[in-house]
């Protein structure tokens, strides 16, 4: 089988480096930094340097593939635009050109789902994003599925806050404690860990998925259980909770996990690693 993936980052690094280890598996990574192609030479057999916009080298980049991952992230909140909805179109257009791609996944975020008030939500719930970076995403998704066809699945992940070895929460949360913080901590995260995120991927690899599917663990922590605990396990001071001031995060829902297990992914971590 031949993969593409189109954005080696945290997470794209992660997913090369575990097909790798597969003799019958040939990865081609793409970067838009120059500076990075010797390390992923060493995570796939194939590197190409490229922007997600150049629809000619996004063609050759799909030349014989079987198998592409879109997993582009912005280096900036004013880059979403370029980094996410550019590359889709381009992607979409370049397989218009192309015979041989039978399965894409791209990797989105649970944040589309906007603030819904700690409430669940499914693959179902309308989006309902709060910001433009949020709308950006929800039609990267909308233009990915678009795509689709009967010898064509497109999945897309709605991934939960991602951490993983480099990226432990209490990294993530570094400055974090003894601060003081609005709101009253009872706003809800959901989180994936990277182990399931490559996991999860080999289970759509042999087992093609379509439509959109929520990628998070079972934990559901409000932030105030997920920082008390972060903390005095690492026995840093707690976070002050201000309730006199409105928590400023964009998005507050219990994201559901049922879709991807009915489908038959089990979970690795389903609960926080602290």
């Amino acid at each position: 089988m031949n993969i593409a993936i189109i954005g080696c980052g945290y997470v794209g690094c992660a997913i090369a480096k575990y097909w790798q280890q597969n003799p019958n598996l040939i990865v081609t990574a793409t970067t838009t930094t120059p500076e990075r192609v010797s390390q992923l030479q060493k995570l796939a057999n194939k590197v190409i340097v490229t922007q997600g916009n150049d629809l000619e080298r996004i063609v050759n980049v799909l030349e014989n593939q079987d198998f592409v991952l879109l997993n582009v992230g912005a280096k900036g909140a004013d880059l979403y635009e370029s980094a996410y909805l550019d590359t889709a179109k381009t992607l979409v257009s370049a397989l218009q050109q192309n015979s041989t791609v039978k399965q894409v996944i791209y990797t989105g975020s649970y944040s589309v789902y906007g603030d819904r008030n700690g409430d669940w939500v499914d693959e179902e719930t309308p989006p309902m994003p709060k910001s433009r970076n949020g709308e950006i995403l929800k039609e990267t998704e909308d233009i990915l599925l678009s795509a689709s066809s009967n010898k064509l699945s497109v999945c897309i992940w709605r991934l939960g806050g991602i951490y993983g070895p480099g990226r432990e929460l209490v990294k993530i949360f570094s400055r974090v404690p003894g601060t003081t913080r609005p709101g009253d901590g009872g706003d809800i995260t959901n989180w994936i860990h990277l182990d399931d995120i490559v996991g999860a991927m080999e289970f759509v690899r042999q087992h093609p998925l379509q439509g959109i599917y929520n990628l998070v663990d079972d934990a559901h922590l409000p932030s105030k259980i997920l920082l008390d605990t972060l903390f005095a396990q690492h026995n840093l001071p707690k976070v002050i909770w201000d309730a006199t001031v409105s928590s400023n995060r964009p998005y507050n829902a219990k994201v559901s996990n049922q879709k991807i297990k009915q489908a038959g992914y089990q979970l690795i971590h389903p609960q926080i690693i602290f």
